[in-house]
């Protein structure tokens, strides 16, 4: 099994990099000066314990990678890019390729079905960061993350169960699981403060903001009739598994959003966390006053390069009251 890694920042970059030093064949697909500093210096992959420079083979668009049947492709990029990702892969894999999707949401799994036969969710719990071109950092030691995975709807066989021992051979914890998208809604919730994160810094998940967003969206998906892990289950998951650690004496500051905002990209991936239940309240008209305002106020952070972590939280939450 080759293990195509398709968008190798964070999470990405540091699962192949794990990957290849469990011995795994690994290719990467980077693109701009992030694929450049890979080609020319290696990837650079940092934790509390060590700090290592890895040459592993990349490219920088899928028409460059001579396709094996072997082949396992993982979609690392951010919800926002997936559907140009997917059209570049068609035109050049087979449609029975297994493609992973290790993003956060639940958006990229049904749009995946569209081209590929064989889709997998992961539910990704892996604090990394991505903030410079060549390098990524992993702040979970000595497990890097948990990654379960399973078959997209329902179900798991014996790719889902390669891939899973792949990824315990590599530093994560990781079990194949029939029921991935009810973790990949339960992750959503969590998702939700990803915004907040960004525009107000973590120390905000601790506010009325961050426990507004999510109850809004426990009341959206019930009304669905969607399936989720709660807190408690996800607590008894986690268990022990991740210790997080700071890098050089530098504890990460912030999530994936945060890390998009303090890059100057002119895009988040908030219209599919917090837009996910914005779409679904509106089917079923259920108000969701705090994730429209997250997902607004974060796409114009974007698109006008507001400082990361610079907003209040109160002042968001006044503004709620007052609307």
């Amino acid at each position: 099994m080759r293990h195509v890694i398709y968008g190798a920042g964070g999470i990405g970059g540091v699962l192949g990099g794990r990957l290849h030093q469990g011995g795994h064949d690994v290719l990467l697909i980077a693109r701009g000066a992030h694929h450049d500093a890979i080609r020319d210096n290696g990837l650079r992959v940092q934790t509390a314990d060590d700090d290592v420079t890895l040459r592993i083979e990349v490219t920088d668009h899928p028409s460059k990678v001579a396709w094996r049947d072997d082949d396992v492709v993982y979609f690392a990029m951010k919800s926002q890019d997936t559907q140009d990702a997917l059209f570049a892969l068609r035109d050049v894999a087979p449609s029975g390729f297994p493609v992973v999707s290790l993003q956060n949401g639940v958006a990229n799994e049904p749009l995946m079905l569209r081209f590929f036969a064989n889709v997998y969710g992961v539910c990704v719990m892996c604090p990394t960061n991505f903030l410079e071109p060549g390098i990524v950092q992993a702040y979970s030691a000595p497990v890097t993350g948990l990654f379960d995975v399973g078959r997209y709807p329902s179900g798991t066989d014996e790719v889902a169960q390669a891939i899973s021992d792949a990824f315990r051979s590599s530093t994560y914890e990781s079990e194949p699981r029939p029921d991935i998208m009810r973790w990949k809604y339960g992750k959503l919730l969590m998702n939700l403060g990803n915004g907040i994160d960004a525009m107000c810094g973590p120390a905000a998940r601790s506010t009325d903001l961050f426990r507004i967003v999510r109850e809004e969206g426990v009341r959206v998906l019930r009304a669905a009739g969607i399936d989720f892990v709660d807190a408690d289950e996800d607590a008894a998951r986690r268990a022990s598994h991740m210790t997080i650690k700071p890098i050089a004496g530098q504890r990460r500051g912030g999530g994936s959003t945060w890390q998009s905002l303090a890059r100057g990209t002119a895009s988040v991936e908030t219209d599919y966390l917090n837009g996910e239940i914005t779409k679904l309240g509106r089917e079923f008209g259920i108000g969701t006053p705090a994730n429209e305002l997250m997902q607004r106020l974060t796409a114009q952070a974007a698109r006008d390069g507001i400082e990361a972590g610079s907003v209040d939280p109160e002042r968001l939450v006044a503004q709620l009251a007052h609307a």
